[in-house]
């Protein structure tokens, strides 16, 4: 094995990296090697606490015996079969337990192989939907601002943070943006959902007044903003967003890749939150990050719609080559046995005060402007280093990897979102760990 010039690490120049610095990364490797439970441990033996359960994804923890067996043993009895007019089991079993944990009436299920793939996906849905009830004119996407959809085109296009999106072009046409709600002059350390920002869900009448409403497909938005640094729902907000959805005919379509499987308390966000999306995506939580996979949950009215012509006919003409692969549907069945067997995708609920009191020890800490929470998930926003920024969550991001925790950074804002596994005194450690690291970075 070819050697990195300076380290016992493996040579790097041929892998080009994912939403990382390449460049610093490379001089510094940070590299783990495995993982177990609530930790990774480093290829030199440190052992590190997961505080973002791999990148939202790890909601049971790692190494869990029966998902890694399943995987196991689905290689051994079918490693592949193709999902183009054909199906195995364990899909539509898969299918089956993923729409009973969903919301009433998301009953239909998709497969895919990642979150970008599942919005590309419902964004599709929503488009050929309009087209097959005879309202061709519905094509425009609204998103979000600061809103985080993957990185697809169709994704980037409804996203709205900045740095996805400027270096890509035109991106799709016919897409429009209503206002985030991050708003820290009136909700600055909110607990949960803030009180302030209901009224910001009317914009969705302002892009009517602009485009008019028959010209409208979809709106998307994640019900917590995780990407661009833990946005909770201001408290009627996205109940104003269905609302103002089914005035004008409009899909509501949430993007539960990150809140999804537990992250706030109930299985799904949309019942956290107690509104219904006519279509939901998915992923990460779907396989514990064990295999990719992601799905998109479509209402049943919006299945039936494409069921119409000859029955010989493919109804939809989309999906991919891994859509319902065989061993991420049996990673997916084996954690939904985890969770359930556990109580995992509850566990949030009983832990979010402990969680909660824990974070807001942290007002107090130097650079810290504002703090976020709901469920298990957190966000610390820190004041930007003048000309600098993003590089001061970064340095405590270093700062902490270096002393035992993972945590992830987006601009100037730690986000958190461990294990649901967790147990008060992993959240003790993260925020001493934390707080320290504020003590120590400039």
């Amino acid at each position: 094995m070819t050697q990195h010039p300076h380290t016992d690490v493996p040579a790097m120049d041929a892998y080009w990296m994912p939403f990382t610095a390449n460049r610093q990364f490379k001089k510094n490797p940070r590299l783990l090697a495995r993982a177990e439970g609530m930790h990774y441990w480093t290829a030199d033996g440190r052992q590190i606490l997961d505080g973002v359960a791999g990148l939202w994804c790890v909601n049971a923890g790692h190494g869990r015996p029966r998902i890694v067996r399943a995987i196991q043993e689905q290689a051994a009895e079918m490693d592949y079969a193709p999902p183009f007019q054909m199906g195995h089991p364990k899909a539509f079993e898969l299918a089956e337990r993923v729409a009973a944990l969903a919301p009433a009436g998301l009953n239909r299920v998709f497969f895919t192989n990642s979150g970008s793939e599942a919005v590309e996906t419902a964004l599709k849905i929503a488009l050929a939907y309009h087209r097959s009830r005879g309202e061709a004119s519905r094509t425009r996407l609204i998103g979000r601002e600061r809103g985080y959809h993957g990185v697809n085109f169709g994704g980037i296009s409804v996203g709205g943070m900045v740095a996805n999106r400027k270096m890509f072009g035109s991106l799709l046409s016919g897409v429009d943006h209503i206002r985030h709600t991050h708003d820290p002059a009136r909700n600055a350390y909110s607990r949960g959902q803030p009180p302030h920002g209901v009224e910001l869900a009317d914009d969705i009448e302002r892009l009517v007044a602009l485009h008019d409403a028959s010209t409208i497909a979809a709106v998307i938005v994640e019900p917590v903003a995780g990407s661009t640094g833990v946005l909770i729902p201001p408290i009627g907000y996205l109940q104003r967003l269905r609302e103002l959805c089914d005035k004008h005919g409009i899909l509501l379509i949430f993007d539960e890749v990150i809140t999804g499987f537990g992250r706030t308390g109930s299985p799904f966000a949309a019942q956290t939150f107690g509104v219904t999306p006519d279509l939901m995506t998915l992923a990460k939580g779907i396989t514990n990050g064990c295999v990719p996979m992601g799905a998109v949950l479509a209402s049943q009215k919006i299945h039936d719609t494409f069921m119409g012509g000859p029955e010989h006919l493919i109804e939809l003409f989309h999906g991919y080559t891994y859509s319902a692969h065989p061993l991420a549907c049996a990673a997916g069945l084996a954690t939904l046995d985890t969770y359930a067997e556990e109580g995992l995708l509850s566990r949030a609920a009983t832990l979010q005060e402990t969680f909660a009191d824990a974070l807001h020890t942290l007002r107090e800490a130097p650079h810290v402007i504002d703090i976020r929470n709901i469920g298990l998930v957190g966000g610390i926003e820190l004041a930007p280093r003048p000309g600098e920024p993003g590089k001061r969550a970064f340095e405590v991001f270093l700062d902490c990897y270096e002393r035992g925790l993972l945590i992830r950074t987006t601009g100037d804002t730690i986000a958190l979102s461990p294990p649901l596994i967790i147990e008060p005194a992993h959240i003790g450690q993260i925020v001493e760990t934390l707080g320290a690291a504020l003590r120590r970075v400039a």
